[in-house]
């Protein structure tokens, strides 16, 4: 998802939007519900309390693919998944700036199905 996409479904302005993710502002708990909601993952999430290790036991209802998982099933490296999430131009998830150079990543299960076809939690937890 874009920025102007995060903006349009959240209705919150693109300028805020760029602000959030680099890390000027910081959005007020309304902003920070918008956004979870049209990320679909928790604010927890996003405020990095959670990591979600398992993508069906998140406590937070946040069904996260890790990393890891992401990349074997893209046949590409870690680090490429990494940067794609940093960057904004993976289809499937959105990296958030915590500070300095630390970052949070969520890649949706959903997304993720959309862009290679025919992911679950099954075929996910059977890996």
């Amino acid at each position: 998802m874009t920025q102007a996409e995060l903006s349009a479904s959240t209705g919150i302005g693109k300028s805020s939007i760029s602000q959030y993710v680099s890390g000027k502002n910081k959005p007020k708990e309304i902003a920070l519900n918008k956004i979870a909601e049209a990320l679909d993952c928790s604010v927890s999430f996003l405020n990095g309390t959670t990591d979600c290790p398992d993508i069906t036991a998140d406590p937070n209802g946040l069904k996260n693919v890790s990393i890891e998982m992401a990349a074997k099933l893209l046949g590409k490296s870690r680090q490429f998944v990494r940067v794609a999430l940093q960057r904004g131009v993976a289809p499937f998830g959105f990296a958030v700036k915590l500070s300095g150079e630390k970052y949070s990543y969520h890649i949706s299960l959903k997304k993720l199905n959309e862009y290679i076809g025919n992911v679950t939690c099954d075929n996910i937890s059977n890996e």
